[in-house]
């Protein structure tokens, strides 16, 4: 039996049938975006966004796909700063087709296509750099809702 894949520090969503994960140091808001996502998702903003995973995530590429899935003990569950770890609805797994680094050092207003753009274990995603203290939301809907 192959054993799952070692676990990330990171956080996912699905919009839809497609996962965003969400990267950045403790602190810098992965919790946030995914719960904005979330609000976005139920008030018709983009399609219906649930949890994959908050803080810790797995990654597994298969034929040119990076899925992105939970880990067993933290479920369901999502930190809400100022309410704790809340439980929260979630799907169990989602290829990831959209990766956004929080507090990226690179970020800049005008980015060249070369930083819009990440290898995961080979396998090239896009990418949103979102510079420390910006409001990563309104990018990633951008994205989400532009070509």
């Amino acid at each position: 039996m192959t054993p799952p894949p070692a676990s990330v520090h990171a956080t996912a969503v699905c919009v839809g049938q497609r996962a965003i994960l969400i990267r950045g140091a403790s602190g810098t808001g992965k919790s946030r975006l995914a719960l904005d996502l979330i609000l976005a998702g139920r008030a018709g903003m983009i399609a219906a966004t649930k949890l994959v995973g908050d803080d810790r995530v797995r990654l597994d590429t298969r034929n040119g796909r990076v899925s992105v899935s939970g880990v067993p003990e933290l479920e369901g569950m999502l930190e809400i700063r100022g309410l704790g770890i809340r439980r929260c609805e979630f799907t169990a797994k989602a290829d990831v087709a959209l990766v956004v680094d929080l507090a990226a050092s690179d970020a800049e207003r005008l980015p060249p296509p070369e930083r819009l753009k990440t290898l995961i274990s080979g396998v090239e995603l896009p990418r949103i750099p979102v510079a420390a203290g910006d409001n990563p939301l309104p990018l990633v809907l951008g994205f989400l809702i532009t070509d």
